[in-house]
């Protein structure tokens, strides 16, 4: 079985380490842990990863955030995998820091990478698995918090948090949608 895992984030080195950029820190170190690598690829830099007889196809997307939906759409026709078998990663700042939320389908929540992906795709049923990033800014000073650096402590604390959505991303794979958002979701 063959799934596809988009972390979404932004590629330059002024996005490196920003809180919007959360997709392609987990997946960095989801292959740092199991000693693969990215290739850059068409649309995106892409690593496989077996877990327990899958094949996790992840990629992070070259377009940036906001067209986000032509690579994901790209490499699920180039690797025959289904919509049911997807999972985006994204920030959100509806979420306190570190929470992480596994939906199976819903709005793009004012997130221009997920509302691209539901332009490309002509839906919204397709798994998010949602990484919180808080809301400490100011009114009208959103974009600046989410393009802008870990502070120190979120930066110490953001190891086990990283690893926590690994592990639902692995639960995701083996027991499903279901079993994982009632695994996570609480935490």
């Amino acid at each position: 079985m063959k799934y596809l895992i988009a972390g979404l984030g932004n590629i330059g080195s002024e996005y490196q380490n920003t809180r919007h950029n959360i997709g392609f820190h987990v997946l960095d170190a989801f292959t740092k842990a199991s000693g693969t690598f990215f290739k850059n690829e068409r649309l995106a830099d892409v690593a496989e990863v077996k877990h327990k007889g899958r094949i996790l196809v992840l990629i992070k997307p070259t377009t940036y955030m906001n067209l986000s939906g032509k690579a994901i759409n790209y490499w699920l026709q180039a690797e025959k995998i289904p919509v049911s078998n997807l999972l985006v990663l994204v920030d959100d700042v509806a979420l306190p820091f570190g929470a992480i939320r596994l939906k199976g389908q819903g709005s793009d929540g004012g997130h221009n990478g997920l509302k691209n992906i539901q332009e490309v795709l002509g839906h919204t049923n397709y798994a998010r698995l949602r990484f919180g990033v808080g809301n400490d800014y100011p009114k009208g000073g959103q974009v600046n918090y989410v393009l802008g650096k870990w502070t120190t402590e979120q930066l110490q604390a953001l190891p086990p948090r990283t690893d926590m959505a690994i592990d639902a991303i692995k639960a995701f794979t083996t027991i499903g949608l279901q079993l994982t958002m009632t695994q996570f979701n609480k935490k």
